[in-house]
């Protein structure tokens, strides 16, 4: 029988509190069958992403769980960072590995979806492949507002209505966006100096919606407590952009503000095809290990015969 896996990255809107962080990893690790995989705590971005992978029911538990953990701990009114956010669980992306495909991945998310609702009473947009609305295929669009807009919206616009539950949000969870993708790697370059504004339009000259690079999703972010700021991107489809050419324009950009660049980092976890395809980008990032390779990690699994 083939192995089936499949691989989700929640991201929750904690990145300081480790205690927090470590009670919604437990939650998941609790649920047999799936493995966490990594956790990647930003106290900027206030934000957590933990990658987990396993067969879909295992992971799709794994997930319930914690998002059941972080709707109890998480409240958004008190919650303040750099990266936009709708919810305690703010995204859940599945995402297939091995012997799943796409579409499979979209009828877990909306199956997950109606448990978060009926479960915890958090209602859920979803995105990507399994969206419902054609608008919702872009997170971006989802998220737009962030808490406090839609939190004022949903109740009264039907464009902006959760697409399971509601049409209130969570008074302290607010939503999660579910949906079911393709693998995303998520990167971050760090600028010297605080110019925020200038990390503003870096991130505004290199992403697709912009007229940059296609497949490439960034923002400006300040990271308060590095006394930096950053060009945060998601690049949602690494096969088709040119990675050291997206490197080179960011340090051009940066240089023509002013500014250096003072390092680069991954967040989560990279398919081994991708870094074939640009070992040097990778390499030149801070965090980089080949642990951060996905499949080392699964191979190490695959020897402790975890599945």
């Amino acid at each position: 029988m083939q192995r089936r896996l499949i691989e989700c990255v929640p991201n929750f809107s904690e990145g300081r509190d480790r205690g927090k962080v470590g009670a919604i990893v437990s939650a998941m690790e609790s649920a047999p069958g799936a493995c966490v995989l990594d956790l990647h705590m930003d106290p900027d971005h206030n934000r957590s992403v933990v990658t987990l992978v396993g067969p879909p029911t295992a992971v799709a538990e794994a997930v319930l769980a914690g998002v059941g953990k972080a709707v109890e701990l998480i409240d958004l009114n008190l919650h303040s960072g750099a990266h936009p956010r709708i919810g305690a669980a703010d995204v859940v992306p599945f995402v297939p590995l091995e012997n799943v495909e796409l579409h499979e991945c979209a009828a877990i998310a909306r199956w997950a979806g109606e448990r978060i609702w009926r479960s915890y009473g958090v209602p859920v947009y979803l995105y990507g492949a399994a969206a419902l609305r054609p608008e919702r295929r872009e997170l971006p669009v989802v998220r737009r507002g962030q808490f406090e807009g839609l939190r004022e919206q949903a109740p009264c616009d039907p464009g902006r209505r959760p697409d399971i539950g509601g049409p209130g949000l969570h008074p302290t969870a607010g939503a999660v966006a579910v949906g079911a993708r393709k693998f995303l790697i998520a990167y971050n370059v760090n600028l010297r100096g605080q110019d925020w504004e200038a990390a503003r339009r870096i991130a505004q000259a290199v992403r697709e919606s912009s007229g940059g690079f296609r497949h490439v999703r960034a923002i400006g972010v300040r990271l308060e407590s590095r006394g930096l700021v950053q060009v945060s991107m998601n690049l949602t489809d690494f096969d088709r952009t040119p990675l050291e050419a997206l490197y080179e324009a960011v340090r051009r950009e940066a240089a023509r503000h002013g500014l250096a660049i003072a390092g680069s980092e991954i967040v989560g976890l990279i398919p081994r095809k991708a870094y074939e395809l640009a070992p040097a980008f990778f390499q030149r990032c801070e965090n980089f290990h080949p642990g951060v390779i996905l499949e080392n990690r699964l191979a190490e699994l695959e020897s402790r015969k975890c599945w």
